[in-house]
């Protein structure tokens, strides 16, 4: 498939965002055991401030998609049987979650909504927190399944697309935090960093292991079961018309075996090892600069891990159009 910019950084933004607010929910429920010192209200609201914009900003990207983008708000018209409508009306209502979740913190609005008999109080930031945290969930779910749901594209066509998805975003997210907390809450940075590094290999496996099975697949169909002949040797000599057309743009990603190896390797080397050991560094010498470094390398690698993405995935169509002598 051909791989659009505005889809890599709708997929890629929104799961920072996800993961970032995963991470600051992650410290209060620490906090709330006792587990770790309460973070001051500026850490979860400048994160959750941080969540929003990269999530609105995933959100702009995808208007560059739609060749009509005013009529944008139909897409959630189909939410019974899309899962494209589903992350539509999921997307904005993450969002507002997250900025109240922001507000409660920076205001100090914590009504106790639900004491405990063990004595821990349930206040409003903790019910906005456990919110944001299934609809976040049910985002990546949703984002991950407008693919995942796609059988005749095999290489989406697993439950490792999902696994993916929740992976990526959370490493990203996570890797962000620890940055985030070592100008606002360096008492966070080692508990965020362990965090981050667990989750970035976890991603690490799973990335790996789709790698792995979609080199091992090998089309269901072929040219002599497409024209119904079993001659072993078929050779096309024309897609029939002399130029480019929809199909040879839309469903290909016209780049090299070469190039897309060297993007495979490049995207694998700055996700996972680049900013562990960046992540490695930074809490051991309590560098800022490189604890944000390690999310400005991962997130540079996500991008060619996502275009990967795409480009990997054979549409059936182009044993015929991709296959010309």
């Amino acid at each position: 498939m051909r791989p659009a910019l505005s889809v890599i950084l709708l997929t890629t933004l929104i799961g920072a965002g996800q993961g970032l607010f995963l991470a600051l929910f992650t410290v209060q429920d620490y906090a709330l055991l006792k587990l770790l010192p309460e973070a001051a209200p500026g850490f979860y609201a400048e994160g959750s401030l941080l969540a929003a914009a990269l999530l609105a900003a995933g959100l702009a990207a995808s208007f560059f998609h739609l060749g009509h983008p005013e009529r944008a708000w139909r897409a959630a018209s189909q939410w019974r049987t899309s899962w494209l409508s589903r992350e539509v009306i999921v997307l904005p209502a993450f969002t507002g979650v997250v900025l109240l979740y922001g507000a409660a913190h920076w205001t100090d609005f914590r009504p106790v909504l639900l004491p405990l008999p063990s004595g821990l109080a349930i206040d409003a930031t903790v019910i906005l927190g456990a919110l944001g945290t299934v609809l976040a969930f049910a985002l990546f779910v949703c984002t991950a399944m407008v693919y995942a749901c796609l059988r005749f594209l095999r290489e989406w066509h697993t439950p490792l697309t999902v696994a993916n998805y929740i992976l990526l975003g959370g490493a990203s997210g996570f890797t962000l935090a620890t940055g985030l907390a070592a100008g606002t809450a360096p008492n966070l940075v080692g508990f965020l960093a362990g965090w981050a590094l667990i989750i970035t290999l976890l991603a690490a496996a799973s990335r790996v292991a789709t790698l792995i099975r979609n080199a091992r697949l090998r089309p269901l169909s072929t040219p002599q079961t497409a024209i119904g002949v079993k001659h072993p040797r078929i050779v096309q000599k024309s897609q029939g018309a002399m130029g480019g057309s929809f199909n040879t743009r839309e469903f290909f990603h016209g780049r090299s075996a070469r190039t897309v190896a060297r993007i495979q390797w490049l995207g694998l080397a700055l996700v996972f090892p680049a900013p562990m050991l960046l992540l490695a560094v930074g809490v051991a010498s309590g560098s800022g600069p490189a604890l944000a470094a390690a999310f400005v390398i991962q997130y540079a690698g996500l991008l060619a891990e996502r275009w990967l993405f795409f480009a990997q995935a054979r549409h059936p169509q182009n044993l015929y159009y991709q296959s010309a002598g």
